[in-house]
């Protein structure tokens, strides 16, 4: 029989990530590398257990074999206990029926029978593809004191970005009068993180009534919690104020990876008191060699740099000719940039290829009338031939 658990985790993984291009053809979104020697989603599993909750699912559904793979046991975030721990749980089969994750609030009740295993008084829900550093415990600790049925995470965006989040009204208790999902004229700045803690018994309940429903889109943010809130449940927000980006584009992952190199942009992977943990193989320590130059730029281990890397991000393993030169990109794991070959404004795949004397990416001043970047993106093994030239914001 499993332990009571007062609170359990569970993680949306299944996520196509269709706007990171070639990066997620073969590998779901939160198992995108980032930052030199982590993937996307060892922020959310960090976070989780410096928060003190040891008991997740981790919800798959696209692509999940390297996720599978890498979260494993779930060692390397001190997730393999006997009680509780990490579970991946892809859709599957039952008696006369299965189905693909229709939606968020789908997921979840397909997974009814796993969080009624632990009987928990709360139920977080996490996605699995945002960097942020957040302590959960400080969320729930508010959500009980609230005597909240659903406690929603929110992050103030500039205004002119509201309309692509879920924004909610609130009164001077924090309690939420109104949630409108991407609405074209937001009426404040409070943005849903897609953080959620419900009553685990409240929500069960409207998860049964959403699936019950045939014009459901079975999501949490069209549809359970507006008819929670049209229900007059107690709905508070609750204000983050760390570092927080959703890096589901090319641009915004960019700029992820980029705001680890400023000490100024408040995300801080060094710091030992909430630590990001990852699974990383045993790597030497990296080699610059005679012609190699380095300006702000982080460099993990087992790298072989004889070139110049200014303002870039270089992840494990990956090797930079003599002559080349990288400035303001990102090399994923076991990519090979070649003597004389210049990445600028690039993102170079894991495994990648670029021969000599070929381009990928050009100077930039800044993001186009979108807000986005026009970076180069060279796919995971895929190989850039000599000579040849990649435009920025081309895709290989």
């Amino acid at each position: 029989m499993n332990q009571k658990k007062e609170c359990v985790a569970m993680l949306l993984a299944g996520g196509q990530g269709t706007r990171l291009g070639v990066l997620t053809e073969h590998v779901a979104k939160p198992a995108v590398p980032f930052g030199g020697k982590y993937r996307i989603i060892d922020f959310t599993l960090s976070n989780t257990i410096n928060s003190h909750i040891d008991t997740i699912g981790v919800l798959t559904q696209y692509q999940p074999f390297e996720l599978n793979t890498y979260i494993g046991n779930g060692q390397p975030w001190d997730l393999d206990r006997l009680n509780g721990g990490v579970f991946v749980l892809p859709p599957f089969m039952r008696a006369g029926s299965g189905e693909w994750y229709k939606g968020t609030a789908n997921a979840i009740y397909q997974n009814i029978a796993f969080i009624d295993r632990y009987n928990p008084e709360y139920v977080l829900v996490l996605s699995g593809d945002h960097i942020y550093k957040m302590d959960y415990s400080l969320m729930l600790s508010g959500h009980i004191k609230n005597k909240a049925d659903c406690t929603i995470a929110v992050f103030e965006v500039p205004i002119e970005q509201a309309s692509r989040f879920g924004i909610m009204n609130t009164d001077k208790d924090n309690r939420v009068t109104e949630f409108a999902e991407k609405p074209k004229e937001p009426k404040s700045n409070k943005a849903s993180m897609g953080i959620y803690i419900f009553n685990w018994k409240k929500l069960r309940a409207y998860l049964v009534d959403d699936e019950n429903d045939k014009n459901s889109q079975n999501d949490f943010g069209k549809n359970i919690i507006p008819n929670m809130l049209g229900n007059g449940e107690r709905l508070f927000a609750y204000s983050f104020k760390g570092y927080w980006k959703d890096v589901g584009t090319i641009s915004s992952l960019w700029e992820a990876n980029m705001d680890l190199l400023d000490k100024n942009s408040g995300l801080n992977l060094n710091d030992s008191a909430w630590k990001i943990y990852a699974r990383n193989s045993a790597e030497p320590p990296h080699y610059v060699g005679e012609n190699g130059t380095l300006k702000n730029s982080l460099v993990s281990e087992g790298c072989e740099i004889d070139g110049t890397l200014k303002n870039s991000v270089l992840s494990h393993s990956s090797v930079v000719g003599r002559g080349a030169v990288i400035e303001n990109s990102i090399v994923m794991p076991g990519a090979v940039i070649d003597e004389n070959a210049v990445v600028k404004y690039a993102i170079v795949g894991a495994g990648a290829h670029i021969k000599k004397n070929a381009a990928a990416g050009e100077d930039l001043n800044g993001p186009n009338g979108k807000g986005e970047w026009e970076i180069a993106l060279i796919g995971p093994d895929k190989t850039v031939e000599a000579g040849a030239v990649v435009k920025k914001g081309e895709m290989v």
